[in-house]
């Protein structure tokens, strides 16, 4: 190998190294921005909390008056939620546009939120629960079985033999419909307050959180990230056609309905807990893919950072806006996203 040849490795080395090293950097500025939203979500509310009273009643157990009960019992989980809801929104949405090639796809385009909200309709207007729970989980049993249900058809539909992922799209474009006319059945038979309960819930909410729900999502939060890390660099073939996929040995249909699988799971599990949350799963992952492309490597955490990012700005947004009322989240996370989502179409059309 001529000393030319050298000089080319150790200069492509030098950039991947570099390109890397900026990932890396970029990753834990945005970790430090989301820490500091953390703080900021358990210092604000109907009273402030200093940044040091904090610390000392997580640490220490020590406050004023009822500093520690605020702090550990009702800020703490809700910050906590806001952060988890948000990266598996953020992997959920990154993981269904990698395997459809379709950078509009996010897990409520497969019919999960439609289903969630039916699901929410059955408890709060038939007082029906499907799971016989009690009443106080009536809604979030009622909506994490229909998400599941939906899950489930998506994946029996996927094993099908020629079925692509515009096919699987479509199949969920159709739930969703199926599922938004038998929601609004229900509405129409419902009364003023039950409406009123269910349009609430559709807002998305994080002031229902516990320490139980907590554990529940980043439990399979995280169970579920481990199994795409080890598929990672499976997942970042996907972004080649079937075909060139195939070549280099990943099996294309099984991967796909194992995304399917576990990001479906994701989201039920979000959802059920607090109610419809939109663009996060969708803005989040473009955000991403923009900066450090499709290596699932880079690709994936920073999807869930920035999802749990743009959730907590939202849940801090949502009780400043107007000072003394917290605003549902889900409206919050669309006042942003959408300015966010437009964006990104007119910076695609500036580069074609």
């Amino acid at each position: 190998m001529t000393d030319r040849a050298f000089e080319d490795i150790s200069e492509n080395r030098a950039l991947y190294n570099s390109l890397i090293k900026k990932r890396i950097s970029l990753i834990s500025i945005l970790f430090a921005g989301l820490v500091v939203l953390f703080l900021f979500n358990i210092s604000i509310g109907s009273s402030s909390i200093s940044i040091v009273q904090i610390l000392r009643a997580l640490f220490l157990n020590q406050g004023e008056g009822n500093n520690v009960m605020i702090v550990k019992d009702v800020r703490l989980p809700m910050a906590l939620m806001a952060i988890a809801i948000g990266a598996a929104l953020g992997i959920g949405g990154c993981e269904i546009q990698t395997i459809l090639r379709n950078p509009i796809a996010s897990p409520y385009t497969l019919g999960i939120s439609s289903a969630a909200s039916f699901g929410a309709a059955v408890g709060l207007i038939l007082n029906n629960s499907i799971l016989n729970l009690p009443e106080a989980l009536a809604i979030t049993g009622n909506a994490f079985f229909f998400t599941l249900v939906v899950s489930t058809a998506i994946y029996i539909f996927s094993l099908q033999r020629q079925i692509g992922k515009t096919a699987i799209i479509l199949f969920g474009i159709a739930l969703n419909f199926l599922f938004s006319s038998l929601t609004m059945i229900l509405q129409y038979i419902a009364d003023e307050n039950q409406l009123q309960s269910l349009m609430f819930w559709n807002f998305g909410s994080l002031l229902k959180t516990t320490w139980t729900k907590f554990f529940i999502v980043f439990a399979v939060l995280f169970i579920c990230m481990i199994i795409l890390f080890k598929n990672a660099w499976k997942l970042t073939a996907m972004t080649l056609d079937d075909t060139k996929a195939r070549s280099i040995g990943v099996d294309v249909s099984k991967v796909r309905r194992l995304v399917i699988l576990i990001t479906s799971l994701i989201s039920a599990v979000a959802v059920s807990f607090v109610g419809t949350i939109g663009f996060v799963g969708l803005v989040a992952p473009h955000i991403a893919r923009l900066t450090v492309g499709e290596d699932q490597r880079f690709f994936m955490p920073l999807s869930a950072l920035l999802g749990g990012f743009i959730l907590s700005l939202a849940f801090l947004l949502s009780k400043l806006i107007i000072p003394g009322v917290i605003l549902p989240i889900g409206l919050v996370t669309s006042v942003i996203g959408i300015p966010f989502f437009m964006a990104i179409i007119f910076s695609k059309m500036r580069c074609m």
